[in-house]
């Protein structure tokens, strides 16, 4: 079968896609036929060894698939012919993939494949972000930065689902209008985003910031926040980590929380299905409608991934198989 590998890490132009054995499912696993990859940024960081889980090269690429139940123990609740979603922490790019029940999540008819291969990192990571960790309210302002990309569409929907109001922060007008699209009820340039968000909420600020960029952004986010204010650090696809004065933290009673939903959710039996649960109603009433900004063929992959390594990507970019 085909098979998405890394051979070395030096970044989207060591993975090429190479003839493996089939996987021989172990005891209680669901073996999934793949139809559609996510491409996520832990896949690319992992093509340069820059992730925190590191597996050795030559290792099987792929966190985010959708597909086909072939085969499944009774006890996991799946049989043949189901579809389904699956996240791994790696391992998900080939034409079969073995996988343990708690990374397998039932998909709605009305969601396509590729759509499906949207779900799973970046709508669970958003759910824990807004519910677990920023105790997000129906009364509550969101702030979303990097709200184009995957992460930030699924952040942008999951806030809606919950009732909020969303502010999207993008660099380009043609960003905006993705995240505009996804359902942010306003969206506003990077440059000067402070000053806009006070006029929006007349002087009050946010109450939660999502921030998946990092960088020099840190500051204004801080500023930005109504007593209360939580920033949720979710990643640095900026580059750089910011520094924090904790005495703004003080004076202003607001917070900043870290947010790392694998570490968090891998270990708990039952937590990434009880997840799923809570949004199955969002993607069935429509407010989970994942953006796919392109789909590649699988001979592309390489390509996705500098694509995405250039931040030319828009939505969440995705492989059929």
């Amino acid at each position: 079968m085909r098979s998405v590998q890394v051979t070395a890490l030096d970044g989207p132009a060591s993975v090429t896609v190479t003839e493996v054995p089939e996987p021989e499912p172990g005891p209680g696993e669901v073996l999934v036929e793949v139809k559609a990859l996510g491409i996520s940024w832990p896949d690319l960081l992992q093509t340069k060894g820059e992730y925190q889980i590191k597996p050795e090269v030559p290792f099987q690429l792929g966190v985010d698939f959708a597909g086909v139940v072939v085969s499944a123990p009774t006890e996991s609740g799946f049989e043949a012919g189901d579809r389904v979603a699956c996240v791994l922490p790696y391992g998900g790019g080939a034409d079969s993939v073995a996988v343990h029940p708690e990374s397998v999540f039932p998909l709605p008819d009305t969601l396509t494949f590729e759509q499906g291969a949207a779900l799973p990192m970046n709508y669970l990571t958003a759910e824990f972000a807004l519910v677990t960790r920023g105790g997000v309210r129906p009364e509550d302002t969101v702030l979303v930065h990097g709200a184009a990309g995957g992460v930030g569409t699924a952040s942008i929907q999951v806030a809606k689902g919950l009732g909020a109001r969303v502010i999207a922060v993008v660099s380009t007008e043609e960003k905006a209008a993705v995240a505009r699209a996804a359902g942010a009820d306003e969206a506003v340039l990077v440059e000067g985003f402070r000053d806009a968000v006070k006029e929006l909420t007349d002087g009050v600020g946010v109450d939660v910031v999502v921030d998946v960029v990092g960088g020099d952004l840190m500051t204004d986010s801080l500023r930005a926040l109504a007593p209360l204010g939580r920033v949720l650090v979710l990643g640095f696809t900026g580059g750089d980590i910011p520094q924090v004065k904790v005495n703004r933290l003080l004076l202003n009673n607001i917070d900043v929380r870290g947010v790392g939903w694998g570490a968090y959710a891998m270990l708990r039996p039952g937590f990434m299905r009880g997840q799923w649960t809570a949004l199955l109603p969002m993607m069935q009433s429509g407010v989970i409608d994942p953006p796919i900004g392109k789909v590649y063929p699988l001979a592309q992959v390489a390509d996705a991934l500098a694509d995405m390594d250039a931040r030319r990507t828009l939505g969440k970019s995705v492989i059929a198989f």
